[in-house]
């Protein structure tokens, strides 16, 4: 019943917003053959923003009623930056990145100061797994309470947290609670019959059922029983219908935010939490289940951040959110910033996009492009700079939560397997790309001569000033934070504009998609915010902007803010600004 609900606003927003575009969107391109190494990094005609004021430092999560701007909650305020630590940054020569390091690099991440351009902007980390694991990933936990000894000590962790608060970054770790590692003690008891852990996993005499979700094996033989592993044979599936797992899981939320002073979690694989019998993703009792943790996590810390990795379709994302978790990572979306960046078509970000306004509550979800699952960004566009550069326009003027992958900002590469796509962070151009003074756990990416750190932040047109430059942007205009986003009809169909609008200001971000020049185009908005925008001021881009001539709804019809729309640029206009109430 619920999905026939949903089918038809969902038909009627594709058949809209495919009319607006002049079409369906294009089908995806051949693949790009992959360059061996990074290309030359390619100039392209996004302009130079003009000078932009420094934006207003962030108040932590603890501090106050835990409300942001215009009254969201204090993550709509927040960009995210995801760090592998094991790649991010080694300490201490053995191959291994670590704390140290990553609290070494904290001002390359943001400096603390909001008057200095040459720090990234970031204002929170997600922390892939932490806790004690045998594997490199660290997905299967085998003690909940220790930091990894690869990464250093809880004392550690806790100097993380302060260095990061000193600078307003949050920080939010990845919680693994549907599965442990085969080696943690409660399933050696469990395995053992021990009657206090018997029952914390999923065992069966004979399989209950084949296969699972994806159709792969789930049940795993020990001895004449088979145990539940939704994912492999080392992971298996706590039983978080046994009431004391579950307190389990609370405690351990409860340790991480008040004893470790974190400032949320994102949740790892929270569709996969309780089976229904053959029924083992979406269950109602999955849902069930997390309404109580989320009262659980709440009771701890009352403004709290959880981020639940549901990948799966928007309209089953979405309702994860609310009283269960606070925002659910948009994949859908995501995949459809890359496609429209790809195909040079606004086609399938608008599409998505209006999908995804209509179905989350206003800013309530988590935007990104790629993560530690996916094939990474810049080869997904086959190398290509421009392309790249209006993805990350596209992410960081989204209504939703931003979140960008380490690396993502210097147009690193990598196609799975998973370690090619977790390979270390590239600082500079040198045999370990300066992440440690001994042996990477993992040989570079390809393109480290160009691609890394160093190299780009000498580029004034380079993908990562790019990005530091939306990142402020974003942090400075409250429309780009929290702002409704308004669709406006474009034409051809590789322009791709929206305002985005909160009280007090509305920004335009207009971008052509197309490898070519554009001149011949128009922005049409039958009902708008706008009641004087006689006088627009580029944020990004330059040359001379025309106003817009406002129709009696605060609209416009045939708009066009600048002469010419240079091949994948973007521009960024300050349509109306007035101090907010």
């Amino acid at each position: 019943m619920k999905l026939l609900k949903r089918l038809t606003p969902v038909l009627f927003l594709l058949l809209l917003v495919a009319c607006r575009s002049g079409g369906d969107p294009a089908p995806p391109p051949t693949p790009t053959p992959l360059p061996t190494s990074s290309p030359t990094p390619i100039p392209t005609a996004t302009l130079a923003p003009t000078a932009t004021p420094a934006p207003t430092p962030l108040p932590l999560p603890s501090q106050g009623d835990g409300a942001g701007t215009a009254g969201f909650p204090w993550w709509n305020d927040r960009v995210f930056y995801e760090v592998f630590v094991r790649s991010f940054q080694d300490s201490d020569g053995d191959g291994i990145g670590d704390i140290q390091g990553l609290i070494s690099r904290l001002d390359y991440l943001n400096d603390g100061d909001p008057g200095t351009t040459d720090d990234l902007g970031i204002t929170g980390i997600w922390l892939m797994p932490v806790a004690e694991s045998p594997s490199y990933h660290g997905y299967d936990v085998v003690d909940y309470r220790t930091i990894e000894s690869d990464y250093g000590s809880n004392q550690d962790f806790q100097e993380l947290m302060e260095e990061a608060h000193k600078r307003g970054i949050v920080v939010i770790v990845d919680l693994v609670m549907n599965h442990t590692s085969v080696e943690h003690p409660w399933f050696a008891a469990s395995a053992a019959d021990d009657p206090e852990y018997r029952d914390w996993y999923i065992w069966e005499s004979e399989p209950a059922f084949c296969c699972g979700p994806w159709g792969e094996t789930v049940w795993h033989q020990d001895g004449d029983e088979y145990y539940y592993g939704v994912f492999w044979e080392g992971m298996p599936d706590l039983n978080l219908e046994n009431p004391d797992a579950t307190a389990e899981i609370y405690d351990i939320a409860r340790f991480w935010l008040q004893d470790m002073g974190v400032d949320g979690f994102r949740l790892d694989a929270i569709k996969h939490l309780v089976e229904e019998g053959r029924k083992q993703e979406n269950t109602d009792a999955t849902h069930a289940w997390l309404q109580g943790f989320h009262d659980a996590y709440k009771s701890a810390s009352p403004h709290a951040l959880a981020v639940g990795e549901a990948w799966t379709q928007t309209d089953e994302a979405v309702d994860y959110v609310g009283d269960e978790v606070d925002i659910v990572f948009e994949f859908d979306l995501a995949q459809a910033m890359i496609d429209s960046a790809n195909q040079g078509q606004r086609g399938p970000a608008a599409i998505r996009q209006g999908i995804a306004n209509s179905f989350y509550p206003p800013n309530q979800y988590a935007a990104f492009l790629t993560n530690h699952d996916q094939n990474r960004v810049m080869t997904q566009l086959g190398g290509d700079v421009a392309a790249a550069k209006l993805a990350a326009t596209m992410l960081l003027t989204n209504p939703g939560v931003p979140f960008i992958y380490y690396g993502e900002e210097i147009g690193m590469l990598g196609e799975k397997p998973d370690e090619r796509i977790r390979t270390p962070m590239q600082w500079e151009n040198s045999s370990t790309a300066g992440f440690t003074s001994g042996t990477p756990w993992e040989s570079l990416a390809d393109g480290v001569a160009l691609t890394n750190v160093q190299a780009e932040t000498e580029d004034p047109d380079s993908l990562l000033s790019h990005y530091r430059q939306m990142i402020r942007l974003r942090q400075t205009h409250p429309s780009l934070r929290v702002g409704e986003l308004i669709p406006v009809k474009s034409e051809p169909t590789s322009v791709y504009a929206y305002l985005r609008h909160v009280e007090g200001e509305t920004v335009l971000a207009l971008l052509n998609l197309g490898d070519e020049a554009v001149s011949d185009y128009a922005l049409s908005l039958a009902n708008g915010p706008l009641t004087n925008a006689s006088d627009p001021q580029p944020l990004f881009g330059e040359g001379e902007v025309t106003a817009p001539a406002l129709n009696d709804a605060g609209g416009f019809n045939s708009y066009r803010p600048l002469p010419e729309l240079a091949p994948q640029s973007a521009a960024i206009i300050l349509l109306e600004s007035q101090p907010l109430h």
